[in-house]
């Protein structure tokens, strides 16, 4: 077995040899295939001689044949080591054609081409493809492909691969084939075959240069009447992007294909895109909220790759992010246009702490573009996803949206059908906004969360505030004593009366109208600035929008945070704020339980918590989100030693407490509330159910003899699945024998659907009553459960590992 072997971006260069076209014959037989590769290469004359081999990569491949330029190859001319096939002595350009055969009924990598549910699928980033041909499996070989593709009719009725269909036709003994093109060049990783036997449902969407695409959606036939969201979440992304980017789908064709047995979210193959069926199918009577918008966000994400991704690629697998988190800013900012830009931003910053900042403060620690790696799938990270957005987004903050668009169109247009590396999308952005980025890079290789002192005072008789920022970055394996970065800071001060005050930097001879939000840039370890004309001291709001993905210490005190909780007109740091305040409040109830003290909740804690939950004003998502308290995981992130179980002691204490001091506002919430009519997916009506079923889980926890009934009623009155699986999941926290009954209730009603018998699974293994882990083994044994499953797997284990931090990290180590 080949030991594994550190790579480094250091070393990175560029192809001995460029393969311009790739004719590929897949032939697919009941227990092998064969594949014929037909390569036009060429050598890179500006670093290889005739003296430097082709190296191919290839794995679990037997070979049948090497032909080059129409000559049968001896084995003295190559060899066959280590997972590389080496040829000695090539001409500077040649056609070699691979006979290959591979087994993918035994293909359990899930990369490469495998059979999963008699369904053959292709997954090849980062290094699958090797394991289909030999091949340079690298990101910067581009080559046009053709691919012919035979199989039975009976087995395989449908054949796909990339591109448009340019002929098709029937074989012999019950077989037939098709013939794939596509015209524009990509990496290998972005190839795609799919065979097997679905329904198609198709579409077409009219761009904006009037030009019609065909849209196809291939599922199983059981499935055919739950893409409708899907479509139609498709055209809305197809829609943004001519818009906003001026980006127009390239080919006639546009293809999705959905599967339960898909080991990833989705993958964004050119033309060709493979789901995760959870990420397509949806119809009212069996998804959630939450999936709707899942859908939504994960079309559009792959959608988006098909420019930043696909058209322009990557160099090497060092530059990840230059293609995620680029296209999760865009897919970020397709998400806030349509719906809540508050609400997707405030969700996007949870699973950024929660995620990346652990990432960041453990030995998993790695910059957003990794200086070395050994296997490359380790670094599909929060890290490099969604910090890597975060990167996008303070360049977007630096320069505007204007010059933003601008730096877009330039990067296109210089790097279109190229691989290349953040480097150059950094220049496109520079050159395009007239900005030195320099020291802004240092985002993309310094690793570790930076941690922000913020410091304030106020000179009442000059009427100035000084605002000083001491910026720290903390030591990371391998990375020690860095630089300080460059990062954009958008703030306001608020008045008295909850007005944001006019600010005028000192020194600024600027005479432009008076803003109320500054951005300023922090270019040093200490930066300090100072505002004139301040009438009276006023409470700052920093780092608006999450303006930079940084820890901010600032010492607030109680009433401050309450104050900006209830005024800061920066939803997000009106959410922020609860969030501190409510973090601040258990860390100290934390310290109480250790200390053995009784705890208590303050008084103005209620009244904060009430005057939110009652404020009229307020968009009920906001709301919502401002009175979620945070979970188990975000606190522990703010402790340096995690104390699992004070954890949970002192949350279950406040979430009691609240509930049973705003019983009664509780329940008007509810029933202000209920929805009597048909379930839409609209953004009022989505905000309602989660403040809705937010004020349930608070009455669920009142003590009192009916509150598993009431929540029971619930569940069983639910006319759409957000409040019915809200209703068991709040049912299956509670000690009581309704959550038994409504489990199985549950599991009678939908058995036959996958999708939300996963979510069965998951409310289970979620569950805070004793006994869970049990429970979850048992689950394991459940005659619907696989372990070969991806998605049961990780609604069941993943669920139990991930989202239940209490029951996980048991005292006694079980």
């Amino acid at each position: 077995m080949k030991q594994p072997e550190k790579k480094y971006l250091k070393d990175y260069k560029a192809p001995s040899y460029f393969i311009d076209t790739v004719d590929l014959h897949v032939e697919i037989f009941n227990d092998f295939t064969t594949v014929k590769s037909l390569m036009k290469v060429c050598r890179n004359k500006e670093i290889a001689d005739s003296n430097t081999p082709f190296l191919l990569d290839g794995k679990d491949l037997e070979i049948i044949s090497l032909v080059m330029d129409e000559s049968l190859l001896s084995g003295d001319i190559y060899q066959v080591e280590d997972e590389v096939l080496t040829l000695f002595k090539v001409p500077d350009t040649f056609t070699l054609e691979i006979n290959t055969k591979i087994q993918p009924h035994k293909n359990t990598s899930l990369e490469g081409l495998y059979v999963a549910d008699n369904i053959f699928l292709t997954q090849c980033e980062a290094e699958g493809f090797r394991r289909i041909t030999y091949f340079s499996d690298r990101p910067d070989v581009m080559s046009k492909y053709r691919v012919r593709i035979v199989a039975d009719r009976k087995k395989c009725p449908i054949l796909l691969s990339n591109g448009n269909l340019i002929g098709e036709g029937e074989l012999k003994n019950g077989r037939h084939f098709v013939l794939w093109e596509d015209p524009f060049k990509k990496p290998c990783y972005l190839f795609a075959l799919v065979a097997g036997d679905f329904a198609c449902i198709e579409s077409s969407y009219k761009t904006i240069s009037g030009r019609y695409i065909t849209l196809k959606f291939y599922v199983d036939k059981a499935d055919r009447d739950k893409c409708d969201h899907a479509i139609e979440s498709l055209k809305k992304a197809m829609k943004w992007d001519e818009e906003v980017f001026g980006l127009e789908y390239d080919l006639d064709l546009y293809m999705i294909v959905s599967t339960h047995v898909f080991n990833a979210g989705a993958m964004e193959n050119k033309g060709l895109n493979v789901f995760n069926s959870k990420y397509v199918l949806a119809k009212k009577e069996t998804a959630t909220d939450l999936d709707f918008q899942q859908i939504e966000g994960v079309i559009a994400h792959e959608y988006f790759h098909n420019w930043t991704g696909n058209r322009v690629t990557l160099s090497s697998w060092f530059q990840l992010s230059l293609k995620e988190g680029l296209t999760v800013f865009r897919d970020q900012e397709f998400s806030s246009d349509i719906g809540s830009r508050a609400i997707k931003r405030i969700s996007d910053v949870r699973v950024l702490r929660a995620s990346q900042f652990a990432e960041d403060a453990g030995p998993m620690a790695h910059s957003v573009r990794p200086e070395s790696y050994i296997e490359m799938n380790n670094f599909y990270t929060a890290t490099v996803y969604n910090k890597g957005a975060e990167v996008i987004r303070m360049i977007h903050t630096l320069i505007g949206g204007e010059d933003f668009r601008k730096g877009m169109a330039l990067y296109f247009e210089r790097f279109d059908g190229k691989a290349v590396t953040t480097e150059d999308f950094v220049k496109a952005m520079e050159d395009a906004a007239n900005i030195d980025l320099s020291l802004f890079c240092l985002w993309y290789c310094q690793a570790g969360t930076p941690k922000i002192t913020f410091k304030r005072t106020y000179d009442q008789d000059n009427q100035t505030y000084t605002m000083i920022f001491i910026q720290e970055i903390p030591d990371t394996h391998g990375q020690k004593n860095k630089k300080q970065m460059l990062m954009p800071v958008k703030l306001g001060l608020i008045d008295k009366k909850g007005n944001d005050m006019p600010l005028k930097l000192y020194g600024d001879s600027d005479k432009k109208t008076v803003k109320t939000e500054s951005i300023v840039q922090l270019k040093q370890f200490t930066e300090t600035f100072v505002f004139t004309g301040i009438y009276e001291e006023p409470v700052p709001s920093v780092f608006r929008g999450f303006s930079a993905p940084v820890i901010v210490n600032v010492d607030y005190t109680d009433e401050e945070l309450m104050f900006l909780m209830a005024n800061d007109s920066d939803d997000f740091n009106r959410w922020d704020a609860g969030q501190q305040f409510f973090l601040k409040t258990i860390l100290l109830l934390v310290q109480d339980i250790c200390d053995g003290k009784s705890l208590y909740l303050d008084e103005g804690f209620i009244c904060a918590f009430r005057k939110t939950l009652l404020n009229k004003k307020l968009d009920k998502a906001l709301i919502t989100a401002v009175l979620t308290i945070p979970t188990e995981t975000e606190i522990g992130d703010r402790m340096d030693v995690i104390d699992v179980d004070g954890i949970h002691m002192a949350r279950e204490f406040m979430l009691n407490e609240i509930a049973e001091k705003l019983k009664t506002d509780f329940e008007s919430v509810v029933e202000e509330n209920r929805s009597e009519g048909i379930y839409r997916i609209d953004p009022l009506s989505i905000a309602q159910r989660k403040l809705k079923n937010l004020a349930i889980s608070y009455l669920s926890r009142v003590k009192n003899e009916n509150a598993g009934g009431f929540v029971y009623e619930e569940f069983q009155k639910a006319k759409n699945m957000t409040d019915e699986i809200s209703a068991l999941s709040i049912l299956l926290n509670m000690e009581s024998l309704f959550g038994n009954r409504a489990v199985d209730m549950f599991y009678d009603k939908w058995q036959n659907d996958t999708l939300v018998l996963n979510k069965w699974f998951s409310v289970q293994a979620a569950s805070n009553r004793f006994g869970v882990l049990k429970k979850v083994k048992e689950l394991t044994m459940h005659p619907r459960f696989s372990i070969k499953n991806p998605n049961k797997v990780i609604s069941l284990i993943g669920m139990f590992c991930q989202g239940n931090p209490w029951r996980f990290h048991q005292k006694n180590g079980e």
